[in-house]
């Protein structure tokens, strides 16, 4: 009666049987093709690294074949730059070892009168001006090479001159003495080498100017100003027009009636003398002492005749001003009041009127030019050459990193090779 169902386990043995085997096929099929896709994925992973690394080297090597133009570039503008300064050198007839009379006379002449400026700071004998005005005396132009002192342009007081003794017993009155005895530094690496400090800030009396100073038996006291061109912000406006001094083309100070105030003689920053060498370039941007140290110490202070000019004239005066018979405002606010104080260290009186010729003053403003472009140059080129070497250094770099991976590649490729059989 149950006979039909009695065979029902024989079948499913049977089809499991079948099934076992169909199993065990798709399994060996799986793995078969695991292995090939997975062989084939190893070798785009090479292929793509490989890739990338060529390109890495291409890229790099583009790189470096900038640097090296650039730096060709360089070099040939810098040699043009050489031409120009010799040509320049024949017209001030310096090619040839000749010098003009006249300016000669004017040096000699300038030089006694920074001399006598140059004694009053050295009264001053614990002040840091005092101590590098003895160090400048003792050793002449060498005291500018040392390390200590290179990056320094001088003292306020001898950076500039001032043709009338009373306006320049006002300007030494207005700015202090202790502005008067600052030092200017071009950058603020000089600045630093003139103090530094140990570990818990105190100043380390064993270097810079104090241990100076105590080289020649003079310790300094208290505080000195430094003044750093480089950070100074500069006039950012036009100079006068053909002017040898470029003088800065300030506007005139108008009443409400648009009328100029009456006794204005000028600004301050404009009756200040500056030598030719300080004109132009002095700075890494190419600025003069003008429209940066001397705008920095008397932006737009007016002049005026008389104390009732420069009152008449308060409604336009933005940065203060000063009268020739001793009238003093600061500020718009502030007014300096009582006897006036004589302050000892002054900006020395110019010679006469300077008989170098136009032509000359000129060729010379070019020559401190095409040298200040010739140092820019150079630090561009040393620039352009630190790069150069750097791309260098990474195009080695990844040069053996790509011969190392065509090594493990090749030994890859050897032992997964199929073994044909013979």
């Amino acid at each position: 009666m149950f006979q039909p169902n009695s065979q029902l386990p024989v079948q499913t043995i049977k089809d499991s049987s079948a099934l076992m085997q169909v199993d065990q096929t798709e399994k060996s099929i799986v793995v078969r093709d695991e292995k090939q896709n997975g062989g084939f994925a190893h070798a785009e992973t090479i292929i793509y690294y490989s890739k990338r690394l060529q390109d890495d080297l291409q890229m790099l090597g583009m790189k470096i074949k900038g640097h090296e133009d650039n730096i060709k570039f360089l070099n040939a503008q810098n040699n043009k730059l050489d031409d120009l300064i010799l040509d320049l050198q024949v017209t001030l007839g310096k090619h040839h070892g000749l010098s003009t009379p006249k300016i000669e006379i004017e040096n000699h002449s300038q030089h006694q009168t920074e001399d006598q400026t140059t004694e009053l700071i050295l009264q001053h004998e614990k002040s840091a001006a005092g101590i590098l005005c003895q160090l400048k005396a003792r050793h002449g132009p060498q005291a500018s090479h040392l390390q200590l002192t290179k990056d320094v342009l001088g003292i306020v007081a001898t950076l500039g001159k001032v043709e009338d003794e009373n306006l320049s017993r006002l300007f030494s009155e207005y700015l202090g003495l202790e502005t008067m005895l600052a030092i200017v530094c071009k950058t603020y690496e000089g600045v630093k080498a003139l103090e530094t400090y140990d570990k818990q800030g105190c100043i380390n009396k064993s270097s810079g100017l104090h241990a100076l100073g105590a080289t020649i038996g003079r310790n300094m006291d208290g505080r000195f100003l430094v003044i750093c061109l480089e950070n100074i912000i500069p006039y950012a406006g036009e100079f006068v027009a053909d002017d040898p001094q470029r003088r800065l083309d300030l506007v005139k100070p108008k009443l409400p009636n648009g009328e100029c105030p009456p006794g204005f003689l000028g600004f301050a920053v404009n009756m200040i003398n500056v030598d030719n060498a300080n004109l132009f370039c002095v700075t890494a941007s190419g600025h003069g002492l003008r429209e940066t140290l001397f705008y920095n110490l008397f932006s737009r202070l007016q002049v005026y005749r008389t104390r009732q000019d420069m009152v008449t004239a308060l409604p336009c005066i933005s940065d203060g001003a000063i009268s020739l018979d001793g009238g003093m405002i600061r500020s718009t606010s502030v007014f300096s009041l009582g006897d006036r104080e004589d302050v000892d260290v002054k900006f020395p009186k110019p010679l006469v009127t300077s008989t170098v010729p136009e032509k000359h003053i000129e060729a010379e403003r070019q020559v401190k030019e095409v040298r200040w472009k010739k140092e820019k140059m150079h630090d561009d080129i040393q620039r352009e050459q630190a790069l150069l070497n750097h791309a260098k250094f990474n195009f080695d770099r990844k040069k053996q990193e790509f011969l190392k991976f065509l090594a493990e590649s090749s030994s890859y490729a050897t032992q997964a090779a199929p073994v044909t059989p013979r």
